[in-house]
């Protein structure tokens, strides 16, 4: 049991920093009741009605696990354009630790309404805020004041990140309450999995403790928002759009930021706009290639994060990348940003999934479980080599989705068949074509609970001929492989390449038992029933126990040897990789499609 733990603590930690030690727990030694969920206050300001705004910006993917009811769901462009318009009236505040929030929200109120708010912790106490009106954040602006110069010069830039001092220091205790931005501690998860009524149960907790909030969604737009403003002195058309698991509806608290610089409003400035006989042109520098502008323009803007723009830190510019990228940590929000531009195809691909998430809520809970156990398991790592991506196997469950009778998902093809004029799209000569409005496609009438797809998708894996077939979501169903790569998972859009191109024979192999193993743990659970004594691990968290620890004929030797063998394993990994180029192998970053 002792085993467990470490590794159960390995899992947490290793997916977000700054989780918590794991310290002793009695497993289950209460009869499983059913948990209150915890809901988190939505602070606002007086005169807006909060429930009506979590009924209007539901976070993404947050609906009932179940059947889905007949609300209109929003298309993805929809749902980018609202939150991109919410985060330009948004502002962001580095606040003093001693603060009344009832002042602070009166003193902010003289430049408008505010449609409201919340507070975290990152490196000190911050405060998001958005307007009811744009005019506010430039009001806000206006009556800002530089920093009074110090030791160290100030470098004056005007921005949406301010920082709020105290003329007359106070007593007074802070009294606001936190939005947190980090998945629950490890003892906490333990215990809600534990006190869980049904397997089912288990995989929709999971999904609602590791989910992206609300206010940690707001906060993902606000810093590209941030983001946006320092390109636009370069751009003034441009947009930085967030992509892949910040907004489909995929992404686990802690994750990276992935933004995308879209200059595509600025080129279209370049269409022909002719007056009589004249036509008018800008002066504009010319350049060898598009990669080459790329890289241009990312090493421009790296710098001015750098130099210039408050709060982004250990900027590196990775120029030589199959897909150039600006990273950076963003201070205030706590997140690790990448930054590219000249990548549609990755923004597409999220907005695949993000489609694929909203037809059926089993989706996510599924995802999130194989995520979950993946990573228990040392199967996915965040370092780059050998190891299977959150992108493969989220593309894995719905391929296996796809296979069910009847199916839980419909193919990529079938949705391109549904497609009209409006949703038609090429992208550097790729057919990414596909319906956007999800009221169009058909509910599924698969009735299958989420604990009978979790033991059928390690049954189905389990006995999956790799050797020989491909997994293609095009068309639901096993294709030959195209060449002798141990896993072959083919890219939905660039059909050409396979994402899983870096797993290696030993890792596959070890998924191969892994998946199998599990299928055997949930058949146990078939035969021996739900625990209610608590004095055994069951369900989910006997999947996530050490590979063997379930088996009664395992002997101590080999649980004692398991942390070796990973570790061994692990350096195996690095060293079959190590003469790889690291953007074939950098997994979501450096594939363009993946997210």
């Amino acid at each position: 049991m002792c085993c467990f733990f470490f590794f159960f603590f390995f899992f947490l930690t290793m997916a977000v920093p700054g989780v918590g030690l794991l310290t002793r727990l009695h497993l289950c030694t209460q009869r499983r009741t059913r948990v209150q969920r915890p809901v988190l206050r939505l602070l606002s300001c007086p005169g807006t009605v909060a429930e009506d705004l979590r009924r209007d910006e539901q976070p993404p993917g947050s609906v009932e696990t179940g059947f889905e009811d007949k609300i209109p769901k929003k298309r993805f462009s929809e749902m980018q354009n609202e939150r991109r318009e919410q985060a330009k009236r948004t502002v962001l505040i580095h606040c003093p630790e001693k603060i009344s929030e009832k002042k602070f929200l009166k003193y902010l109120s003289q430049h408008g309404p505010i449609n409201n708010h919340f507070f975290y912790e990152s490196f000190g106490l911050y405060a998001v805020v958005e307007f009811c009106q744009k005019e506010s954040v430039h009001s806000l602006q206006n009556e800002t004041c530089a920093p009074s110069k110090g030791i160290e010069a100030a470098i004056p830039f005007r921005s949406r990140f301010f920082n709020l001092k105290l003329k007359n220091q106070t007593s007074e205790r802070s009294c606001v309450q936190m939005s947190n931005q980090l998945p629950p501690s490890s003892k906490k998860l333990f215990q809600v999995l534990c006190d869980a009524e049904s397997i089912d149960d288990q995989l929709n907790t999971l999904l609602k403790e590791f989910q992206l909030t609300e206010e940690n969604t707001k906060l993902r737009y606000l810093t590209c928002s941030l983001i946006e403003d320092v390109a636009a002195a370069y751009f003034p058309d441009c947009i930085v759009r967030p992509f892949g698991s910040s907004v489909n509806t995929f992404g686990k608290l802690g994750c990276d930021l992935d933004m995308f610089l879209d200059l595509n409003e600025t080129r279209n400035l370049s269409t022909h706009k002719t007056s009589g006989n004249f036509l008018m042109e800008f002066q504009v520098k010319n350049v060898p290639s598009e990669r080459i502008a790329t890289q241009k323009i990312l090493s421009v803007l790296g710098e001015c994060l750098d130099n210039f723009s408050p709060g982004c830190v250990g900027v590196q510019k990775i120029l030589n990348a199959r897909c150039p990228l600006v990273r950076f940590s963003h201070q205030a929000s706590g997140f690790q940003c990448d930054l590219t531009t000249n990548n549609r195809i990755a923004l597409t691909s999220s907005e695949l999934l993000y489609i694929y998430g909203a037809l059926d809520s089993r989706v996510r809970a599924l995802v999130f479980t194989v995520r979950c156990w993946a990573r228990a398991h040392l199967l996915t790592s965040s370092i780059p080599g050998a190891w299977i991506t959150n992108f493969s196997l989220t593309m894995m469950v719905i391929f296996f989705l796809q296979t069910r009778s009847p199916p839980v998902l419909p193919t990529l093809d079938s949705l391109q068949t549904l497609a009209d004029a409006e949703d038609k799209c090429i992208i550097e000569g790729n057919n990414c074509t596909f319906v956007r409005d999800l009221n169009r496609i058909k509910p599924s009438e698969n009735t299958e609970t989420l604990e009978i797809l979790l033991k059928e998708f390690f049954e189905y894996f389990g006995n999956f001929a790799f050797n020989k077939n491909s997994i293609n979501i095009r068309q639901g169903r096993e294709q030959n492989k195209p060449d002798s790569s141990p896993l072959y998972i083919q890219n939905p859009f660039e059909t050409s390449l396979n994402i899983s191109k870096n797993v290696n024979q030993s890792q596959l192999q070890k998924f191969v038992h892994l998946a199998q193993e599990s299928t055997w743990i949930l058949q146990q659970e078939d035969l021996d029933g739900p625990d209610t004594s608590g004095n055994r691990s069951w369900g989910l968290v006997a999947l996530l126990l050490p590979s063997g620890a379930n088996r009664k004929s395992v002997g101590k030797k080999k649980s004692k040897k398991a942390t070796s063998e990973k570790i061994k394993v692990l350096l195996e990994s690095i060293k079959s990789n190590r003469t790889e180029n690291f953007t074939d192998t950098n997994g979501k970053r450096n594939v363009s499609t993946q997210t």
